[in-house]
């Protein structure tokens, strides 16, 4: 297999108040979309925001080893999945992620998840860079809104951007929840 399903920190600190836009229907998507992944025997890898080593998110919702760190009972990790966790927006930065992914022989990548603008977006540049085959889930990433731009402007903003970016030989492309196939 040669694809990977990449849920990036959808923990349950994103259905906290206040949830992310929509954080349920992306939760049961997110879940849908694991559920047909297994299914096609698709790897499922999680990255988990973890704030060990970030003072500035210790006793937030995010602290590591809290009810917020965790993942939804819903979308929890299954012993044949692969879990990394990341201190920054960039999955692969200082992670073991990107030798997962060559050791797996994994050179196609869809991506969902949260936040939009923050570890989703710096994820996906960073493995189209990488020249990864990276495929946005465009219905199945969120975010919060922020005081200058709402949400739903935030993740339309963000679909459109990734379709532009110019990777010769390897774009990043978009694709819903239900177009996927694996």
């Amino acid at each position: 297999m040669n694809s990977a399903l990449i849920v990036i920190d959808f923990q349950n600190a994103v259905l906290s108040e206040p949830p992310a836009w929509q954080a349920d229907t992306m939760l049961e998507r997110i879940a849908g979309l694991i559920a047909r992944a297994r299914a096609a025997g698709v790897p499922v890898i999680y990255v988990q925001h973890d704030t060990a080593n970030s003072a500035d998110l210790a006793g937030s919702s995010w602290a590591a080893g809290t009810h917020g760190w965790q993942f939804p009972a819903l979308i929890a990790p299954q012993p044949q999945d692969h879990v990394s966790a990341k201190s920054s927006c960039d999955a692969f930065r200082q992670t073991g992620l990107q030798q997962h992914l060559a050791q797996a022989g994994i050179t196609t990548i869809y991506v969902c998840g949260y936040a939009t603008e923050f570890c989703i977006d710096t994820s996906v540049r960073r493995a189209a860079s990488l020249e990864l085959a990276t495929v946005v889930i465009s219905d199945a990433h969120t975010t919060r809104d922020r005081p200058h731009l709402a949400a739903p402007a935030i993740v339309e903003h963000h679909n459109w951007v990734w379709g532009q970016l110019l990777n010769p030989g390897n774009p990043v492309t978009l694709v819903t929840a239900d177009a996927v196939t694996f």
